[in-house]
């Protein structure tokens, strides 16, 4: 008898559909935190309140930005601008976020310093942000974002004094317009000096947090941003570390001033205008050198990276 030969089960084509599938292609998830201070607390800056007229626009203006662009906007406004409800904020959309998702961060509010307990010159000085009840140091603010999984994009807008470059050249003084309501965004020195007097222990006791939480290469951010291109070893090793991409335009250069105004910081009001309610066409770069052209020889508004952030750059501004 011939053999009889027994069929092959065959797969039904609903499996070989299951299993050929590639799973869905996750949405990219966008928070934004926009930080806007009219005044701070007199009570820990020496007594000086520090009265401003715009900041409060510019985060209303920039929350409704990120809202137009899908993005879920949070405001910390002047009294609720705290040390802890900004910190808060950034390490809850640390967790939250993961590769390709967006955090966009904007500050309006006085920039000020303080000095360095670990920088290499005696006269070193860290940047702040001033708010409502202290100051956020630039180390602490780069630590935080240095916590963002690998392959978020964060893009920050910082329209405050002392939000440039790492560059140490005498800061310069704009005088605004007489009857005008402009008035820079800085934390008068003398205020800065003895704020950080009667509150030393608590500024030193930050840096030295910071130092045991990023280990002993913990480097000024600022000197990162501006010196990356010419870094060398410790600085190309600590940018190597930073998983996330950033991008930073600020306000003006280190020994410039970002002025206030009537609706906007001069700044915001720039980068507004360039926008055009989502006109604009253009990468990130292309979008800052706009906002630079419009803006006067007294403040010059800069771009920086940090990590991968090259294809980041090319993108359409306010991408999710």
């Amino acid at each position: 008898m011939p053999s009889r030969k027994t069929a092959k089960p065959t797969a039904k084509p609903a499996d070989t559909a299951t299993a050929a599938a590639p799973p869905p292609a996750r949405a990219a998830r966008a928070l934004s935190l926009h930080i806007g201070l009219n005044a701070v607390d007199p009570a820990h800056y020496s007594g000086w309140d520090g009265p401003l007229t715009a900041c409060e626009f510019d985060a209303h203006d920039m929350a409704a930005l990120a809202t137009a662009r899908g993005m879920v906007a949070t405001r910390l406004l002047t009294r609720a601008a705290t040390r802890a409800k900004v910190l808060a904020a950034l390490r809850a959309a640390a967790k939250t976020l993961k590769a390709g998702d967006l955090f966009f961060v904007s500050y309006s509010g006085h920039g000020g310093q303080v000095p360095d307990t670990h920088g290499d010159e005696p006269d070193r000085q860290d940047e702040t942000w001033c708010l409502h009840d202290g100051q956020l140091i630039d180390d602490e603010l780069y630590l935080e974002l240095g916590r963002f999984a690998a392959g978020v994009r964060i893009l920050m807008l910082s329209d405050s004094c002392h939000s440039g470059t790492v560059a140490r050249a005498p800061m310069t003084t704009t005088t605004a317009p007489a009857g005008s309501a402009a008035r820079p965004r800085l934390l008068p020195p003398a205020v800065a000096r003895r704020t950080y007097q009667a509150h030393q222990a608590f500024y030193d006791g930050l840096q030295a947090e910071v130092r045991r939480a990023a280990g002993s290469a913990v480097v000024d951010p600022d000197t990162v941003l501006a010196a990356l291109p010419q870094a060398g070893t410790r600085l190309t090793a600590l940018a190597a570390r930073f998983r996330p991409a950033l991008i930073l335009i600020s306000g003006c250069q280190d020994n410039q001033t970002s002025m206030d105004g009537e609706h906007n910081g001069a700044f915001t009001e720039r980068l507004l205008r360039v926008w055009n309610g989502g006109r604009f066409v253009g990468s990130y770069p292309q979008f800052h050198a706009r906002i630079r052209a419009g803006m006067p020889a007294s403040q010059s508004p800069n771009l920086f990276t940090l990590g991968a952030a090259g294809a980041f750059l090319k993108q359409a501004p306010f991408s999710v």
